[in-house]
């Protein structure tokens, strides 16, 4: 807490803030003093083991352009060549976390086909299913008809049994995945990188629309056959 003592290797150290950030890299577990302070305690005298620079908004370009810069300054104030690494090296958090992001993108877009092949399949599983509920109700669908049913009110009914069976079993399987996903979060091992995994309410309310769509697709090509089933045909249908 801010006031109170610290002590390293057997020196305290006043507490006068605290620094946060839940991003990676152990920031939260690392203890900062002034230079001055670190050089004089512990007989740093004026060596340097490392400086940090933050970027800010600077893109990869930016940043590979800010290093350049350091190297040439380093290597002219201190007289070697720029472009020896045993000199200094400059690691570029910049140009690693483009590659994370790519990597990301990558593995984002794998899961996108990878969604909408189980997507599609799913659809054409439930329309093979509902051909065959309409071939079984041939004689039904042509009663409804012969009293008086328009094409539309037909399309309707097989439309809704086909959005029904899509959108339970759909949201049978969100509510499963959920339900992994936290017994993920309460017994997985906690990670700088992975900590906190929870399904966005924007997500979950796009994927319960997809799978209505999905649904209304899939029951579009029976519902059209049935409407197109004429009475007399149908009541001769064994």
């Amino acid at each position: 807490m801010i006031g109170e003592y610290l002590k390293i290797n057997g020196i305290a150290f006043k507490v006068v803030g605290l620094f946060t950030d839940e991003g990676a890299e152990s920031e939260q577990e690392k203890i900062y003093l002034p230079i001055s302070t670190a050089q004089r305690t512990f007989n740093g005298a004026n060596k340097i083991g490392q400086i940090m620079f933050t970027t800010g908004e600077a893109t990869l370009a930016e940043s590979e352009r800010m290093a350049e810069e350091i190297k040439q300054k380093m290597a002219d104030r201190h007289e070697y060549a720029p472009e020896v690494e045993r000199a200094l090296f400059v690691r570029n958090n910049v140009e690693q976390y483009e590659r994370f992001r790519a990597l990301m993108g990558g593995i984002r877009t794998f899961v996108w086909i990878v969604g909408i092949g189980t997507l599609l399949a799913g659809v054409v599983g439930v329309s093979n299913i509902m051909m065959i509920a309409v071939k079984e109700r041939t004689k039904e669908i042509g009663i409804r008809k012969a009293i008086g049913a328009t094409p539309w009110s037909i399309m309707g009914l097989v439309l809704n049994e086909a959005v029904l069976i899509t959108a339970v079993a759909g949201y049978l399987g969100l509510v499963m995945g959920v339900f992994l996903l936290e017994m993920f979060t309460r017994f997985a091992p906690s990670s700088e990188f992975f900590r906190h995994p929870q399904v966005n309410l924007k997500v979950a309310l796009s994927a319960t629309a997809l799978l209505i769509l999905a649904g209304a697709i899939a029951g579009f090509f029976p519902a059209r056959r049935a409407a197109a089933v004429q009475p007399i045909e149908a009541l001769r249908d064994e």
